[in-house]
């Protein structure tokens, strides 16, 4: 396994190369008068040393005991420091590199006091001669650099994970706000559509039966009709005009967002199509804040929305309690039974859609609570929403 660098096979020749090429000059500009130059049994020693280096990589703890072995061997012969400790200050550079710490710690050590040992036994010196002073000081200049090396590799590494994770981190909440700005367009496209063409449906069935008999409702079916679509595309153009300039300030919209305040129009729209709605409002009204202002229109304009398509009778009761510190809304209606569609679901939707998926991801996005279920033969959606209106 080669080090994290641009570091090669040819640096690795060039290295053994220069090391073999310092053992065998070395001698002559050791300046020790007991030194002799170097034998043909020595040069041959010397290059088989500097030819272990290139598997240095490879094998760093062998490639350490053959140097430090041949390195031994040449000091019990001369007495004296040999040239070849450089070969082994290479293997222990590399072990101190690429080895768990506490091995080439241990490795190393031994390798160094050996070698000064050996200096002192055939070298006739004591533990704090030259000698061996030379080899241990040369033996931790080698494991210091190896360890010095490692540890900015290390940091490096490190740097780059933690820019590694910061990216995907910021890739993730990227695709997060992607996600969650698709959803929201999906609801808030949901709940301008359905309602209208609730209405639209409802109203077009009418249509169709008093056309001949009782043209007079048949056109106010038709206006109502006509006033539902406009009102579709009005509020379609607004919303596909603010995604089209996400950076757009709230005073781009063409109208303030729906609120409470705006429920007496809805319930009337939902009146003309043949929705009896029985409306009844308790506690001390607040003003909401926008978001959840917003969120009670269309969790209530999906609720009717549904009450008006699947309901066994056109009738629907809403009922609004004003708490505290939360809005309570609650909504039901007869309830189709099991696999029959009624007149009013000419379209034959089913409940299939996404409208109750879309009312329980607004509640759930204010930290407030949805649910949705049959109880005696009524469809009733409650879901209360926290705030933290003023009284008004």
């Amino acid at each position: 396994m080669r080090p994290a660098s641009p570091w090669n096979k040819r640096h690795d020749v060039l290295l053994a190369a220069a090391v073999y090429g310092i053992s065998l000059l070395g001698p002559f500009f050791d300046g020790n008068p007991g030194t002799s130059a170097p034998t043909v049994s020595g040069a041959v020693l010397g290059a088989a040393l500097c030819a272990c280096l290139l598997l240095r990589w490879r094998w760093p703890l062998l490639v350490l005991t053959v140097t430090a072995a041949g390195t031994l061997a040449s000091l019990a012969a001369s007495g004296h420091k040999s040239p070849l400790m450089l070969a082994t200050m290479v293997a222990m550079f590399t072990c101190a590199l690429r080895r768990p710490r506490r091995e080439a710690a241990v490795s190393i050590t031994l390798v160094a006091v050996l070698l000064a040992g050996t200096s002192v036994v055939f070298g006739h010196r004591g533990w704090m001669g030259p000698e061996s002073v030379a080899l241990l000081a040369l033996s931790a200049t080698a494991a210091a650099a190896g360890f010095a090396v490692r540890n900015r590799q290390a940091y490096v590494s490190e740097v780059e994970e933690r820019a590694r994770r910061a990216e995907q981190s910021r890739e993730e909440e990227t695709r997060r706000r992607v996600i969650d700005e698709r959803l929201r367009i999906a609801r808030e496209l949901h709940d301008v559509l359905a309602h209208h063409i609730a209405l639209i449906a409802v109203q077009a069935a009418v249509v169709d039966q008093v056309m001949e008999a009782e043209p007079r409702q048949a056109r106010e079916s038709l206006g109502h009709i006509r006033r539902a679509a406009q009102s579709s595309l009005e509020e379609v153009r607004t919303t596909l005009g603010l995604l089209r300039q996400p950076d757009a300030p709230d005073e781009a919209a063409t109208e303030p967002a729906p609120g409470l305040d705006t429920l007496p129009d809805l319930i009337a729209g939902f009146t003309a199509a043949g929705l009896i709605v029985d409306q009844d409002t308790s506690g001390t009204p607040v003003d909401l804040p926008a978001a959840v202002g917003l969120t009670a229109y269309r969790l209530v304009q999906e609720a009717l929305t549904n009450a008006s398509r699947h309901a066994s009778r056109p009738r629907a009761e809403l009922a609004l309690h004003y708490l505290p510190s939360a809005l309570r809304i609650h909504v039901r209606n007869p309830a189709c039974p099991p696999g029959t569609d009624t007149p009013l679901d000419p379209l034959g939707l089913g409940s299939g859609g996404h409208g109750l998926l879309g009312m329980r991801e607004r509640a759930h996005a204010l930290g407030g609570t949805f649910t949705a279920h049959l109880s005696d033969g009524r469809f009733e959606v409650r879901a209360l929403l926290p705030h933290e209106g003023q009284p008004t």
